[in-house]
């Protein structure tokens, strides 16, 4: 079966950054770091991702330091054969521009990673729900944390990714939400 069979099965896990500092005022917010809760949390994002969650053949990571930062901490546990792109486009991001990046996949891949910030990410996974776990839908919808991955599915190809088409099959947070 090739990519371009109908009925083909993609995959696309949405990943918010891990939790950033911002103990350093003169910094700009592009040039955050992550913080020493956010680094606690990329190690609990990556054991997720080591074992249950479906190997990206692309990530598609936001140029800002934290996002990157977040991608090299779980990196090891996503496949060494897997195509990283930083793309300055991501960085605060609304959702119809993250939704455009993704209709440009190229069909041959099956499943793909991007990691971004919100409102934008929160925003594209509850756009593109429209099926899935009702709890799960009504999670994200509330809330999208840190570090938070949201992974989707849908039939077609990426051009055919529109709001609603796709289900949500799992949901990581790494922390409780809070009431």
């Amino acid at each position: 079966m090739t990519c371009d069979d109908v009925g083909m099965r993609r995959q696309l896990l949405l990943v918010r950054h891990a939790k950033s500092a911002w103990d350093d005022p003169s910094l700009a917010d592009h040039d955050r770091p992550l913080a020493p809760r956010g680094r606690k949390a990329v190690r609990r994002l990556h054991d997720y991702l080591e074992q249950a969650a479906p190997s990206p053949e692309i990530v598609l990571c936001s140029s800002s330091r934290r996002t990157i930062e977040s991608l090299d901490g779980f990196r090891s546990a996503i496949p060494p054969h897997t195509r990283v792109e930083i793309d300055e486009t991501i960085y605060e991001a609304h959702a119809d521009t993250l939704l455009r990046g993704l209709q440009r996949l190229d069909d041959e891949i099956r499943c793909a990673m991007m990691i971004g910030h919100n409102p934008g990410m929160q925003d594209l996974t509850v756009r593109l729900a429209g099926s899935g776990d009702p709890v799960m839908l009504a999670k994200v919808a509330t809330k999208f944390p840190t570090a938070a991955v949201a992974t989707l599915s849908f039939e077609g190809g990426w051009s055919e990714l529109i709001d609603g088409s796709a289900r949500i099959d799992d949901l990581f947070m790494p922390r409780r939400p809070r009431p």
